[in-house]
């Protein structure tokens, strides 16, 4: 049985309990990555690096889609997770929102004003001509996408994720996969949220 001191535990050591750890024990398992892997990139939009790496309070009202500096502290690790994944010969599938005037929310909240610049991939992870981008107008990666048949024809059964926000879309990607019976690796320095 994998060690729980090496088990996801690291990032968090300092704030759970022993009990708490205790009561994790029968879920240790060891981590890696799927034999048959690509690396699904959630919106990783300009829209969340608006403002620059201010605090995301601090440049909220004005920009009210920002993860302000959690964004871009995620940029250079993010980029090497890109280049390895390229150098692995991976395939990399992006996903964004759609943006239209037109587009159905799913709730009444008030939205700020956009435009399509907002909901292009960040000049920092430009896509390849190899990699493929989906639009998709719900949280999940999955839903109202192709994404699963892409997946599917390519023989894909792990994914390693990245991108905003960690609580949101990155989430509800994370779960439909789970759901899919797709292996997950979150990539901790690579995902953020306000």
């Amino acid at each position: 049985m994998a060690n729980i001191e090496n088990f996801e535990s690291h990032c968090w050591n300092d704030i759970v309990p022993a009990e708490d750890y205790a009561t994790y024990r029968p879920y240790v398992r060891e981590t890696y990555i799927g034999e048959t892997p690509a690396l699904l990139a959630i919106d990783l939009y300009n829209l969340v690096y608006k403002g620059g790496a201010k605090p995301p309070h601090e440049i909220t009202a004005e920009f009210p889609g920002t993860c302000g500096i959690y964004a871009h502290e995620a940029i250079e690790p993010t980029q090497n997770l890109f280049a390895a994944c390229h150098k692995a010969g991976l395939p990399i599938y992006y996903i964004a929102g759609t943006f239209s005037p037109k587009r159905v929310r799913s709730t009444q909240r008030l939205v700020s004003p956009v435009t399509e610049h907002d909901y292009n991939v960040h000049e920092a992870f430009t896509p390849r001509a190899e990699d493929v981008l989906f639009r998709k107008e719900r949280a999940s990666a999955f839903f109202g996408t192709p994404l699963i048949a892409h997946l599917t024809q390519k023989g894909i059964n792990s994914l390693i994720v990245c991108g905003e926000s960690t609580s949101g879309c990155v989430r509800a990607s994370v779960l439909d996969a789970y759901s899919y019976g797709f292996h997950i690796s979150i990539v901790e320095e690579c995902v953020f949220d306000r």
